[in-house]
């Protein structure tokens, strides 16, 4: 059997000072492992504590507000009507005996425009003339009568009843007389209503009748025989809104533009106003005048009408997705220094489709949030995102 060296026994087995550092070793791994992971789990926390914060705070786009403009251009509709128009018609009945002036033909105060032939009233006249001339010769022995009997009764010749009825006889045949002149100078006027005239300086625009055609006296009883306008200037009718209506003032100037003129406008200028609005439309008429002296323009046509109306400085402007519709009125939500934001009460002014105008609770160069979020409170953080800069108002 063989016999083993116990000097190379002892050397193989390990000796306590390795065993107990190898495991201090060991047991420092695991610390250093568990440390680390302990240590991660919270970066992982802190990380993710901090993104859910961050994506807690609202991201808003947000817009500034501006003032309004100085003057605004108004652009609407307008009718263009003669300065003066009317419609000729006959004052006496008859028949067209001849016209001289046709469409287009331009006129003075009192020409002839056509006569019309009234043998009726010529029969009348005569009568009247025939009339008068009685009258007066009665008149004129009623006189001598009353005057003879009054000096017959000076010599107690006749009763003053007889003298009286001779004076009241000289009496009745003059007003007689008065009468007879008055029913002639009312036929001689007739007379004169047989020369159709111009009323005014102007242009024939209609004539709508001929040769022989029977007239029938009075306004609007037969048709009208000739349109007679003065065109030298123009009225120009405009319907404003009644949002624009208080910036309306007498003595404004504005600018005309018509389709056949294309490039061109025609100085305007407004002289009245009706003072009142429509009830049924809710507009303010207004009336414009442009000279026309040259004749480019017509009446009876459209226009466009630029009108340029002040402005109040006090106002700004918004696009309408900045308004917040609560219960407690209307609001905006503005953003502060701090990056808070903060619902104000404003008041509005006048639409104008996509942007309103505020008049009250937001000064110019605010900023306002954008499209706010209904859920957004008085006093939270938000982050602002990166402005556009065609989103502010007025630039």
């Amino acid at each position: 059997m063989v016999q083993q060296n116990p000097r190379l026994n002892s050397s193989r087995r390990p000796r306590p000072a390795v065993l107990r550092l190898a495991g201090l070793l060991g047991v420092g791994s695991l610390a250093v492992v568990a440390v680390w992971g302990i240590a991660s789990r919270d970066r992982a926390e802190a990380n993710l504590r901090q993104a859910t914060e961050e994506q807690a705070v609202r991201t808003v786009a947000t817009v500034q507000a501006a003032s309004g403009p100085a003057e605004e251009e108004l652009v609407l509709p307008g009718t263009v009507q003669a300065y003066i128009e009317a419609p000729i018609y006959a004052r006496i009945n008859g028949y067209i005996k001849t016209w001289y002036t046709d469409i287009g033909s331009v006129v003075k105060k009192g020409q002839l425009l056509a006569e019309i032939d009234a043998p009726e009233v010529d029969a009348q006249f005569r009568q009247a003339q025939a009339d008068l001339a009685t009258a007066e010769a009665n008149d004129q022995l009623a006189r001598s009568t009353a005057k003879r009997w009054l000096a017959l009764f000076a010599t107690d010749s006749v009763s003053e009843q007889e003298k009286d009825e001779k004076v009241a006889d000289a009496a009745a045949k003059e007003a007689l007389v008065a009468a007879a002149k008055a029913n002639l100078a009312r036929l001689r006027e007739l007379e004169d209503f047989k020369r159709v005239v111009a009323p005014f300086d102007g242009v024939v625009t209609a004539r709508r009748t001929d040769l022989g055609d029977l007239i029938n006296a009075g306004s609007g009883v037969g048709p009208e025989l000739f349109r007679v306008a003065d065109t030298s200037r123009l009225r120009i009718y405009v319907q404003v809104p009644q949002t624009f209506a208080p910036a309306v003032k007498v003595g404004a100037t504005a600018e005309l533009r018509f389709a056949e003129h294309p490039g061109r406008g025609f100085p305007a200028k407004l002289v009245r106003t009706a003072d009142a609005l429509d009830p049924t439309a809710r507009t303010l008429l207004i009336e414009l005048q442009v000279d026309n002296g040259h004749g480019d323009l017509l009446p009876g046509g459209y226009t466009e009408v630029h009108l340029n109306l002040p402005q109040p400085k006090s106002t700004v402007r918004l696009p309408v997705n900045t308004l917040l519709f609560r219960a407690d009125g209307l609001r905006v939500a503005k953003i502060d220094a701090g990056g808070r934001a903060h619902l104000t009460t404003v008041s509005l002014g006048r639409d104008f489709g996509t942007q309103v105008e505020v008049v009250a609770g937001v000064a110019p160069g605010e900023a306002v949030i954008l499209n706010p979020p209904d859920s957004l409170t008085d006093g939270e953080q938000v982050r602002v995102a990166a402005s556009d800069p065609q989103a502010s108002i007025g630039k």
